[in-house]
This record gives structure tokens, C-alpha cells and sequence, in this order.
């Protein structure tokens, strides 16, 4: 089951810069997997959060650290050391472009590989027309996946995908870690196993 929800997004201010480009951007579809009973132990306690593999501590993964951070906080945890932390959040991230014919290909290598067994999602290509012509796309795939730090058991997986064209602000930078990371986390934990669309204004 999809549902459609309008993300209440606050993003940079120089994003507003673009508006005259007649940027695409969106909407983030989203999927969540909550395990059973763990619903009261999310959101709140002490966590960490760090990239997967050996892009961990990478420029291009960073943002995104961040962003799922600030996140994690608003929603009620508190960032603490490693060895301190009750839970840990796993982060990693996949970029890739879509031309104009439909087929992807990665902007770069995907950074922290992948979290958890979601399928392929390759989808069917999309073309925008915004006036000038059709624009190539940018995507961003973004997984965390929350585990109890003692046990290593999963308790929360969930999964951002979101396209945009490649003039708009929000295809690249803070700006899109922040997208993703918003849309995540909306209505978090979210109901297991559904997927939902984001819109982004």
C-alpha cells in the first residue's frame, strides 16, 4: 500500500535561488520495516550514527550522517559515543543518474553499500519535460538501519528514494541529504513493510 503525504520541508535558503530554472523535484518514496516490540524502544535513549564499510568516514557520505543525525535528535534520541550508545544507526547511500531514455547509471560508486533486502528498484524510466527540453535526473537512494547496540539486532530499516533534475538545488549537497533524511523520518517508525510518498514543495 502507497500513501501520499506532503513533507513540511525547511531547506537552505539559498535553494529558493532556483526557482526561476523551473526545477523537478520529487516526491521521496519511502519504505520502513519495524520489528515486533520494538516499537517503544525507538525514539528516544542514546544512539550513534555512523556509515557502512569503507566510505564510513567518506566527504560524500557525511551530509547525509549529518542530516540523519539531526533527524534522530528531533525526533527525541540523543547523540552519544559509540561505547555509550544503546542503539546504533547505520547509514548508507547510492547515487545515480537517469538520462533521458530512462536507463540509470551511478553518478559515483554506492557509498556503504546496502542495509537491508529490499528489492532491485529500478522502476520505469521517467523523462521531465520542463520546457527547455527534457533534463537528465539526479537520484538518491538513502538506508538507515537502527540496531540495538548490545544485541545487534535490527530494529527499524528504512529506505529514501528520490529523484531530481539535475538545475534544481536539491539534486546535490545539503540540501538533498536534508530531503531524504526529512522524508525518512516522517511519522517515524512508520507501519512495517509500507511504502509512502513524500512530496516535496
Amino acid at each position: 500500500m502507497t500513501r501520499r503525504l506532503v513533507l513540511p520541508l525547511v531547506v537552505l535558503p539559498a535553494l529558493a535561488l532556483a526557482s526561476c530554472a523551473t526545477p523537478y523535484a520529487g516526491p521521496v518514496e519511502v519504505t520502513r520495516f519495524v520489528a515486533p516490540d520494538s516499537g517503544q524502544r525507538l525514539g528516544s535513549g542514546t544512539i550513534f550514527v555512523e556509515g557502512m564499510g569503507a566510505d564510513a568516514g567518506s566527504l560524500a557520505l557525511s551530509p547525509y550522517t549529518t542530516a540523519v543525525a539531526a533527524e534522530l535528535e528531533r525526533l527525541g534520541y540523543r547523540s552519544a559515543a559509540r561505547a555509550d550508545a544503546r542503539q546504533i544507526a547505520v547509514v548508507s547511500l547510492e547515487r545515480y543518474s537517469q538520462g533521458r531514455d530512462g536507463r540509470r547509471s551511478p553518478v559515483s560508486v554506492g557509498v556503504g553499500g546496502s542495509t537491508g533486502s529490499y528489492g532491485s528498484g529500478v522502476g520505469l524510466g521517467l523523462g521531465i519535460n520542463l520546457g527547455g527540453g527534457q533534463r537528465d535526473l539526479i537520484g538518491t537512494r538513502l538506508s538507515v538501519m537502527i540496531r540495538d547496540a548490545a544485541s545487534g539486532q535490527s530494529l527499524w530499516e528504512g529506505r529514501a528514494d528520490f529523484r531530481a533534475s539535475d538545475n534544481s538545488p536539491l539534486a546535490t549537497g545539503p540540501g538533498n541529504a536534508q530531503t531524504v533524511a526529512a522524508a525518512l523520518f516522517q511519522n517515524f517508525p512508520g507501519n512495517n513493510g509500507e511504502t509512502i510518498e513524500v512530496e516535496v514543495p
